[in-house]
């Protein structure tokens, strides 16, 4: 099946397209909360906060809060005439230059810099990681490790690791993490580096074991030429001791002085410049300490000419309209092994890989849209027929929810998986108006394992966490919430969730400055009370950002009691058919099945499949076939 999907798409071509509209945004309970860092207001819907855990010691400092005045975000009468809004903190700017150390030096810098700009961003959680029973939660400043039961959370370890923005992964008794700032030092030291060059300084991607939990060493640093913002693990197709890391660098480029081979050259005129790629590093699971990098794919290279710039130069689409930043690397890539795919939010383009060769992934198709600034993060749905890109317009710093934002600026958009290419459809962003002191704008999540339905997760910095149902491309919504006021009304505060994971059963949402947050959903008419037993028994012992697995469920009543519940909300079953079939799921989950009772079943239900299309049809097919396997 998947030769055959990918030969298919092979065939794919780029698409360039408007994608729908999204509904204006309202008010709701989110947006007027009260502001403060440990008293803020709350606004909850539809889930459940179980814990809500403070930062360890040492990981946050009140005077370190990484502020904004609402000034820097207004924009000049040139740029009003022009129809295009200065952005302060775009994130074309703001991660494709390189850091000076006035920005990324503990030490600070001088202070008339310091005055003139804010400091850099010393304490802020970033992603998170989990390996069985343990959160690893990413942080500028290094990592921590919590122990979960899934209804409560327990710290048990910090590493100190300075060097943001320290995303983290892991796999076994290992744990990744991604270093990009200038004052990252080899030995994790906190004292920054000196001058534009240093022999001490790091900036890639760090190897820890953890193996022992209580002693965690460093055993490898693997230094690239423009850091490490992201970065996704890939398992070798065949071989259980090979390990890819897909390293994705969105900073300036060192000097050569500092890493030898690193070239900030115009692609025109330098065919080694380390923009316009991505890094493959290669890990032996039993000698992780000799990882290195062994590919440089040029992944936006032009399918004719071969010329490396192949995609979006960057800049407005039209007179007015936003303002999309240049592919020269990609922000996030998600892989999705079982599938042989990988999809790639790269600055301009989203794209879709073929990584049958992880060691040489090809681009087979790429999409643009004009209202996207930024593609930041993607998310494949379970059967791999659609990508949900997020657009981080304003770089996660600026206030982009506000009343007068254009509700398609700053969105989630679906993007459908055809063969006839890239398909832009709908656009989501949070329905809720928010202040101009809250950085609001869509940023990192994961699927819900709901079966039949496409559900995800989300963090949108101060615009709270959002779970939006996008099962039908064109038509997103939202089916559950919590936000917290911002952290100061004053001015802008970067905080709020930089993530939102499912992970065996919970949310765990990692928040910028206050901690680590833990949810359950609860039922409501968007979401029955199977439908989460369903997904609270999808288990997977590692769960990491940008690496999706193969979502499946027991053939058992319960799964099958979802399907019959979405079928049901949808009117598209009886009340008659549903109080029959619940009856005899109801046998079915106390042991004493009727066999010929869920044969009858599944005919009725194989006929409704052959009249039914889309979601409605593959639901009905879904649950026919579960009747039977009962039978």
């Amino acid at each position: 099946m998947r030769i055959t999907v990918l030969a298919a798409a092979s065939a794919f071509a780029v698409t360039i397209a408007a994608s729908a509209e999204v509904g204006g945004p309202r008010m709701d309970k989110r947006s007027s909360l009260a502001p403060g860092l440990r008293d803020a207001g709350e606004a909850i819907w539809n889930l459940k906060l179980l814990q809500a855990e403070p930062n360890p010691p040492g990981f946050f400092e009140e005077d370190g809060l990484f502020s904004i005045p609402f000034e820097a975000f207004e924009p000049s009468e040139e740029e009003e005439d022009e129809g295009a809004e200065d952005e302060a903190s775009d994130a074309d700017a703001a991660e494709d230059e390189p850091a000076t150390d006035a920005e990324t030096d503990d030490s600070g810098g001088e202070e008339e810099e310091e005055a003139a700009r804010p400091r850099t961003i010393r304490y802020a959680n970033s992603d998170l990681a989990f390996s069985g029973n343990r959160v690893f939660m990413g942080n500028f400043h290094g990592f921590t490790v919590f122990e979960t039961t899934g209804d409560s959370l327990t710290h048990i370890l910090s590493v100190v690791c300075p060097g943001g923005q320290g995303d983290v992964s892991v796999h076994g008794d290992l744990v990744f993490m991604s270093v990009e700032q200038n004052r990252g030092r080899l030995d994790c030291g906190g004292g920054g580096t000196d001058g534009e060059m240093s022999a001490e300084r790091f900036r890639g991607v760090r190897i820890f074991d953890v193996s022992d939990i209580e002693n965690p060493v460093q055993i490898a640093a693997v230094q690239t030429c423009r850091g490490s913002h992201t970065h996704t693990l890939l398992p070798h197709p065949s071989d259980p001791n090979i390990l890819y890391v897909y390293n994705q660098g969105t900073s300036g480029v060192r000097a050569s002085e500092e890493l030898e081979g690193c070239s900030d050259g115009d692609p025109l005129e330098d065919d080694q410049t380390a923009r316009f790629s991505i890094d493959v590093i290669k890990v032996p699971l039993d000698a992780p300490e000799t990882a290195a990098i062994v590919s440089r794919p040029r992944i936006f290279a032009d399918r004719e000419t071969g010329e490396i710039d192949g995609l979006w130069k960057g800049g407005p689409v039209e007179e007015g309209g936003q303002r999309s930043s240049a592919t020269n690397h990609c922000h996030d890539i998600t892989v999705y092994p079982e599938m042989g795919l990988a999809a790639g939010a790269c600055s301009g383009n989203g794209i879709l890989l073929d990584i049958t060769d992880p060691e040489t992934p090809k681009r087979i198709a790429e999409t643009f849209d004009p209202n996207m600034a930024y593609w930041h993060s993607a998310t494949f749905n379970n059967d791999a027929t659609k990508i949900l890109f997020a657009d981080e317009w304003g770089g996660g710093l600026a206030p982009r929810c506000k009343a007068d934002d254009p509700a398609e600026w700053g969105a989630d958009i679906i993007v459908d998986i055809t063969e006839d290419g890239l398909q832009n459809r709908g656009l989501y962003k949070i329905p809720t108006i928010q202040t101009k002191a809250e950085n609001c704008v869509s940023h990192n999540g994961s699927i819900i394992p709901v079966p039949g339905r496409d559900i995800m997760v989300q963090g949108w910095y101060s615009g709270g966490i959002s779970i939006v149902d996008f099962t039908d491309s064109d038509n997103p919504f939202e089916i559950a919430y919590f936000d917290r006021g911002p952290i100061d009304a004053t001015r802008v505060v970067l905080g709020g969730y930089w993530a939102a994971y499912w992970h065996n059963g919970r949310i765990y949402a990692p928040e910028i400055n206050r901690g680590l947050d833990l949810f359950q959903l609860k039922p409501s008419k968007f979401l029955s009370k199977a439908e989460i037993e369903a997904a609270e028994r999808v288990m997977f012992e590692e769960t990491n950002p940008q690496l999706q697995r193969r979502l499946d469920w027991p053939a058992d009543a319960v799964t099958a009691r979802a399907y019959l519940d979405q079928l049901r909300r949808d009117d598209a079953v009886s009340g008659r058919m549903n109080r029959k079939t619940k009856r005899e799921l109801k046998r079915w989950s106390k042991g004493r099945p009727r066999a010929d009772r869920l044969d009858a079943l599944a005919a009725e239900y194989r006929a409704a499949a052959d009249g039914a299309s889309g979601a409605e049809a593959a639901r009905f097919t879904a649950l026919a076939a579960l009747l039977d396997g009962a039978a």
